[in-house]
């Protein structure tokens, strides 16, 4: 099937992508990996979000055992309600589905009333929320030998650094990374994903409230795509798709310590001897 998506910045830029055969390729993918590493099946964290939709949609397909997990803290109630329904819909079309919720409000507030008080900011907890939820399905795991699939997109993951460093950033493999989020969007409208979660603001949930990805970043999944693929003469462009660059690149530098491997102080064989 063939699509034309039009970006929201003056500039029509059209993209055509063959979504079942992408699907499908992504599936084998994942069927393969697992196999070839002698694991079980994966591990994925539902949000309510169309990444997660998608990943856990995409690794129920391989039939393999699957486990997914809503890991609520403090959550806002439709992004809440977006992630029971996303399960309660797998759990009707996937037999190899297996789910848990587990309620970590709690356990992260017990940490942060732990932590001192000049430590705890929002963005230093927003973070912390991620990283507990790593570790809640790390031990899911560990305990069933299987892998944890990761949810980032190709923005995200290569553009603007969007996500937390050991929080959702640690994962085991990452079956849509090489999706832009449009192109997400269009698997995940293949493969039948409700429209409740197509229709939903992107979020990274971590807040407590409603904030969208667009209102943290200033700018939208689309918007940032142009600009991570752009190549031509800034001198031409309009005042905002100049100013979404500006926001991508800034974000782009910033998070290089994420998308980067991590750096190893390599010493000198002579100071060995």
């Amino acid at each position: 099937m063939t699509y034309l998506v039009f970006l929201s910045l003056g500039i029509a830029e059209g993209f055509f992508m063959q979504t079942k055969e992408v699907t499908t390729y992504i599936i084998n993918w994942l069927k393969s990996y697992a196999e070839q590493s002698a694991m079980n099946g994966f591990v994925v964290g539902v949000s309510g979000g169309i990444d997660s939709a998608l990943t856990s949609t995409l690794c129920a397909s391989t039939g393999m055992p699957v486990v997914v997990v809503s890991m609520p803290i403090h959550q806002e109630p439709k992004q809440l309600n977006r992630a029971s329904n996303h399960i309660t819909w797998l759990l009707q079309n996937f037999s190899n589905v297996t789910d848990y919720t587990i309620d970590l409000t709690q356990s992260f507030d017990a940490l942060e009333h732990s932590l001192p008080d000049d430590i705890t900011d929002e963005l230093t907890m927003a973070n912390t929320r991620a990283r507990m939820r790593m570790t809640a399905l790390y031990a899911f795991a560990g305990n069933k030998k299987m892998l944890v699939a990761g949810t980032g997109n190709k923005v995200e993951d290569f553009g603007v650094g969007f996500y937390t460093k050991y929080g959702d950033g640690g994962v085991d493999i990452s079956p849509i990374a090489d999706l832009l989020k449009s192109e997400v969007r269009l698997c995940a409208e293949a493969l039948g994903v409700q429209q409740e979660i197509l229709d939903a603001k992107p979020t990274d949930g971590l807040w407590g409230d409603d904030r969208s990805d667009e209102d943290q970043l200033g700018a939208t999944y689309p918007e940032l795509e142009w600009a991570m693929e752009f190549n031509g003469e800034e001198t031409e462009l309009t005042s905002r798709q100049q100013e979404v660059l500006s926001i991508y690149r800034k974000l782009n530098r910033a998070n290089q310590h994420k998308m980067n491997p991590i750096p190893i102080c390599m010493i000198p064989e002579e100071l060995k001897d």
